[in-house]
């Protein structure tokens, strides 16, 4: 019985056309962007299925949501990574990087520069509108000198970064540039990117119009667009302008525009040659532009070089004829391993094989006796109650007394608190030190204005006359007190126990000795 032979589905724009809302600002040129993607895919020969869209954070990140593949939001300028990985781990898909100026050559600058030296076989789409539109207009890597933004109110200072040459510094095999509006061109070099084995990148001009609108006018407004563009063709002549009437060519080492109406013969032009393995005139090109050059626009670059993840999948294949599939288990175990029974009460501890190995049980023992045997300061600590520090007898003052006569009374004493109590002598306060240094000291001009209810801390911890000298300390440890009352059953004051005491008793201990 003959098998049905299945024919492939053809796809079209519309399934890839995801059912979400696009949500960005109106007339955005991210919309043409999605547009042009989401007509050339159908052309690929990739189902949806087998396509994933990665970004990061910015306004282009949404593009995930509005594809009907698969899709990864992900965190700031990781995108990259990601898409590495993916490719690595799955070959056939179809994995296309989205991320903006801000995203890509800011925080996410060191995955995107890795991404394109490793020439994982992704496509890198990178929107530049020379702005942080997302976060509402501040300066980006990619903002001119000058740029006056939010971030920036007097002009930004920073150099731009120019993400053309940073894609051919970095070794991208396909370097690209297209422009938002450019529909047909733009449609003709994403086709180009997704054809190429390994990393592609491409810069799409795009405009942000509500915080920088018209950076790109140059070249998009009819008027003036044909003469401000040079059209990247391979193997051909570099000619440009409405008339095609201007050319470039090299007067040295510079390159310089040339009128052909002058009797400059064509073969003086430059001749773009995309494929050459030297990228120095790719980079060249990227470095033209306003306001003495026109703006290249097309492929840079495009070589071919061995593909990372091919490579990984290559180093596997080999090493698994060599040595086999392998097996997990054995490669856990193909170190030194030991097991604990958990019945066993002894320190012994066995390794997997003919290597013993145990503990010092004298060693344990001495162990054992230090952690057991706590010192004589400690238990001193533990078993002596406040009491034994010979708290001094507080010193109290009214809610209504003024700061002037408390402070005075501190500094003539030479103590550190004073307890505030009210008619009942229940303690309701403190004022110490560290209240003169946090809430006296700049607040308050007038001492005897302010009386010390205002600025006292109340209902303070309070602990009683039994508790021991180590969970005083503790407390001090804790919450960094200085001074702790001590009060009886009825929460009248019967003394203070300051860490000045605990040094005191710590000495008289060491002198004991």
């Amino acid at each position: 019985m003959a098998t049905a032979t299945l024919e492939p589905q053809k796809l079209t724009r519309k399934d890839f056309v995801s059912d979400q809302e696009v949500r960005w600002c109106p007339g955005c040129g991210d919309y043409a962007i999605l547009a042009q993607m989401q007509k050339i895919l159908p052309e690929i020969g990739v189902p949806c299925e087998n396509v994933v869209f990665i970004s990061g954070i910015g306004c282009s990140s949404r593009f995930p949501y509005y594809m009907n593949t698969y899709g990864i939001h992900s965190i700031h300028g990781r995108a990259p990574t990601l898409a590495t990985g993916l490719k690595v781990a799955n070959p056939d898909l179809s994995v296309w990087v989205i991320t903006g100026d801000g995203d890509g050559l800011s925080i996410g600058a060191n995955h995107l520069l890795h991404a394109c030296r490793r020439n994982a076989d992704i496509n890198i789409i990178l929107f530049n509108n020379r702005i942080y539109g997302l976060t509402k207009g501040q300066y980006s890597p990619t903002s001119l000198p000058g740029t006056r933004t939010k971030s920036s109110p007097q002009g930004s200072i920073e150099q731009a970064f120019n993400p053309i040459s940073v894609a051919i510094s970095a070794e991208s095999t396909f370097v690209a540039r297209s422009v938002d509006v450019h529909t047909r061109h733009l449609q003709e070099i994403l086709r180009a990117a997704a054809a190429h084995r390994g990393t592609s990148f491409v810069e799409i001009y795009q405009n942000c119009l509500i915080f920088n609108d018209g950076t790109w006018d140059h070249v998009t407004k009819a008027k003036v667009k044909a003469d401000n563009i040079l059209p990247l063709e391979h193997g051909a002549p570099m000619v440009f302008g409405k008339d095609m009437d201007r050319g470039l060519r090299m007067n040295g080492t510079v390159p310089e525009v040339v009128q052909l109406e002058d009797d400059v013969p064509e073969s003086e032009l430059l001749t773009h040659d995309a494929a050459a393995d030297d990228p120095h005139l790719a980079f060249l090109l990227s470095r033209l532009g306003p306001p003495h050059f026109p703006t290249p626009l097309g492929v840079f670059r495009q070589v071919d070089k061995p593909v990372y993840n091919a490579g990984i999948l290559s180093q596997i294949d080999e090493a698994v004829s060599k040595h086999g599939e392998g097996d997990l288990k054995k490669l856990y175990y193909a170190a030194d391993t030991w097991s604990v029974a958990a019945d066993d009460s002894s320190p012994d501890a066995h390794l997997e094989g003919d290597v013993s190995m145990s503990l010092d049980e004298e060693y344990l023992d001495e162990i054992d006796q230090d952690a057991a045997v706590p010192g004589e300061i400690e238990v001193s600590f533990g078993d002596s109650e406040l009491l034994s520090l010979k708290p001094p007898v507080p010193v109290t003052v009214t809610p209504d007394t003024n700061l002037a006569e408390v402070i005075e009374m501190m500094r003539s004493r030479n103590i550190g608190s004073v307890l505030v109590v009210n008619a009942k002598n229940n303690l309701i306060g403190v004022f110490t030190e560290r209240d003169i240094l946090n809430r006296v000291v700049c607040n308050v001009e007038d001492l005897a204005s302010i009386n010390v209810a205002a600025v006292m801390t109340r209902n303070p911890t309070v602990l009683p006359a039994d508790t021991s000298i180590a969970h005083a300390l503790h407390l001090m440890a804790i919450y960094g007190f200085r001074h702790l009352p001590i009060v009886d059953s009825s929460n009248h004051p019967q003394g203070i126990v300051s860490f000045r005491d605990v040094v005191g008793f710590i000495g008289q201990y060491f002198e004991s000795m």
